[in-house]
């Protein structure tokens, strides 16, 4: 669909008043301002008040017309924002239109021109003719279909008035034609922005508002979006959110929470603002559409809303979405405890199978959670976070493809990985935090692939690798930490941190197809060189790697009469107390600072 022809004459464009579209921006700010206040209140205040004094079936009723309410809030509030800063954008667009205009038209006044109603410019006599020497006759300049473009004069001498006329008619034409462009644009999205009657907001709302947002980054798309300092050192990027007035930030966060919540070095409590509401924003959008994929992250996401919905139990850290996303195998970063207050933060990196998913927001989450409850009883400044930034392999992309089960994935996580580790570090408030990074499966990988960039991981005090396939060095000290940093978990029963190396295994391949299993064995051991080889380097368990090795559960076999079971490569985060709970002990030991009481265990 194309704009209209301008209706919008040069006049109307000079007399807008910009200021009193920003009045009614700010309106529609306060009330957006409002129903934020009132939303953290139901969050904050009565929820929590509900939950810690009052049960039953009236007070789930309660608890459950809060919530109502609350999302009601939430979306009273993201509209209003986006309202406000589509008239804000208007004006700004408006204003620099104005200028154009008003350029012109002080031009036209200082050559003694005359500006028409239509735009067209007249002109006085001017310079000399070629023959008598007499002034050329003046004349009006109209807007061509080509403005700066005229047709050539013959033998006679133009009069110079003549293209300097044309000029300022083409600057008013474009400024007046760009105006109506501007005017129609945000005609269109502010008719959008109706909510249906009734107190009620169905997902199909928020499908809608999915929309409206979009709409709204189109056309504001040259007054907000390109001030986000996106290639600047997350360090840099909280000094410019610092730097923001209320107003801005309140903008930011209505139009665009899916760049604020994901931005590196903006503070925990507003990413998680923004967050929050992207969430809301995603899930309307996935419920729109029905492919696999899309169910699949709605119901990840959904589970995510329930959780931080519930709040926890009580004495539990509080929850903070950190990230949230729909590309690759989608994001989410969750953590338990505040990052930016605690003393103690720990990153926990998934790995082999991690998408946003149902799994991912009740098994990930749970062991983050567990993490810094463990932690928490050991020092009660301590935040633990839950990082999916990066696309880890899936099992059939594994099987089929040694691309997928190489290094690539993790580089490129690590270097996501060391932005947001950059990020804690810039918006902690303690002086000298204690940071933690703790790496799972092929999540092990990308936090060695971390920690080979210029300058290592930044801020990282500790690294935790448990169900590790190797890390892609051969020593602990090459992590970046010290050797005596590096601790390592390593179940007996976990085939993950047995895998063979990869020449290991494509030698023992060619024996089996040209020889059968025995010389496929023979040749697996001429290519063995020692049993501390594995898929990404040296088996971390080992001594020659250097770190320190930590006691886990063996966990349950391979295979056992109850079948075939791979739960070994997954306990290491157990909290159960009917269960060994070794393993999660001694990373808690590490996460608050408290290496010194861990149970170690021989190497392999």
């Amino acid at each position: 669909m194309t704009a209209p022809a301008a209706t919008l004459t040069w006049a109307q464009l000079r007399d807008v008043k910009c200021a009193e579209l920003e009045g009614a921006a700010d309106g529609w700010g306060r009330a957006s301002n409002r129903a934020d206040a009132g939303r953290d209140r139901i969050e904050k205040q009565l929820l929590a008040g509900l939950r810690e004094s009052q049960h039953g079936a009236a007070a789930d009723a309660a608890v459950g017309r809060l919530r109502r309410m609350g999302r009601n809030l939430q979306y009273v509030y993201t509209e209003c924002g986006l309202i406000r800063t589509a008239l804000n954008s208007l004006a700004h667009e408006m204003r620099v239109q104005q200028t154009v205009l008003r350029r012109a038209l002080e031009d036209a006044e200082a050559l003694k021109f005359t500006v028409h109603a239509d735009g067209s410019v007249t002109y006085p006599a001017g310079g000399a003719g070629l023959v008598d020497g007499a002034p050329l006759p003046g004349g009006t300049a109209r807007v061509t279909t080509a403005p700066g473009v005229f047709p050539p004069s013959g033998l006679v001498a133009p009069n110079p008035n003549a293209a300097k006329a044309q000029d300022i008619a083409d600057r008013v034409a474009k400024a007046v034609r760009t105006a109506s462009e501007i005017d129609w644009r945000f005609t269109r999205v502010l008719r959008r922005l109706k909510a249906e009657e009734g107190l009620t907001v169905p997902d199909r709302t928020w499908t809608d508002a999915a929309g409206d947002a979009a709409a709204v980054r189109v056309a504001a798309r040259g007054y907000l979006k390109s001030r986000i300092p996106r290639d600047a050192t997350p360090a840099a990027r909280r000094e410019w959110w610092e730097h923001l007035t209320d107003e801005q930030r309140e903008e930011y966060l209505a139009v665009y929470p899916d760049q604020i919540g994901n931005l590196d070095g903006i503070p925990s409590l507003v990413r998680d603002t923004a967050n929050r509401d992207n969430l809301q924003l995603l899930i309307g959008k996935l419920e729109g559409r029905d492919d696999e994929t899309s169910q699949v992250r709605l119901a990840g996401l959904r589970e995510i809303d329930r959780q931080l919905a519930a709040g926890g139990q009580a004495g539990d850290p509080r929850m903070y979405l950190l990230g949230v996303g729909d590309e690759g195998n989608g994001r989410a970063i969750v953590a338990f405890g505040n990052p930016d207050t605690a003393k103690n933060v720990a990153t926990y990196v998934p790995g082999l199978n991690t998408s946003l998913d149902l799994e991912f927001a009740k098994g990930d989450l749970k062991r983050a959670r567990d993490t810094a409850i463990g932690a928490r009883y050991l020092d009660s400044s301590t935040s633990t976070v839950a990082w999916l930034g990066y696309d880890a392999p899936q099992t059939p992309d594994w099987l089929n493809s040694l691309d997928v089960a190489g290094d690539a994935r993790a580089e490129k996580g690590g270097e996501s990985l060391n932005g947001f580790m950059g990020g804690i570090s810039a918006t902690n408030d303690n002086r000298d935090p204690h940071l933690t990074v703790i790496g799972h499966s092929y999540g092990s990988r990308t936090v060695g692939a971390a920690t080979q960039f210029e300058g290592g991981i930044p801020g990282a005090d500790d690294i935790v690798l448990v169900g590790s396939p190797g890390v892609g060095v051969d020593h602990a000290k090459d992590l970046g930490v010290g050797a005596d940093h590096v601790f390592v978990g390593a179940a007996e029963n976990d085939v993950v941190t047995k895998l063979p190396s990869k020449q290991q295994t494509v030698i023992g391949a060619i024996g089996l197809a040209v020889g059968g299993p025995v010389a496929g064995g023979a040749l697996g051991e001429i290519s063995d060189q020692g049993d501390d080889d594995l898929w990404f380097g040296r088996d971390p368990a080992s001594r020659a790697f250097g770190a320190q090795r930590f006691q886990v559960n063996e966990g349950p076999r391979l295979v056992s009469g109850g079948g075939l079971s791979l739960d070994a490569h997954s306990d290491y985060f157990v909290s159960d107390p009917k269960r060994d709970t070794v393993s999660a002990h001694n990373i808690a030991l590490v996460v608050a600072g408290r290496a010194d009481k861990l149970k170690t265990e021989e190497y392999r």
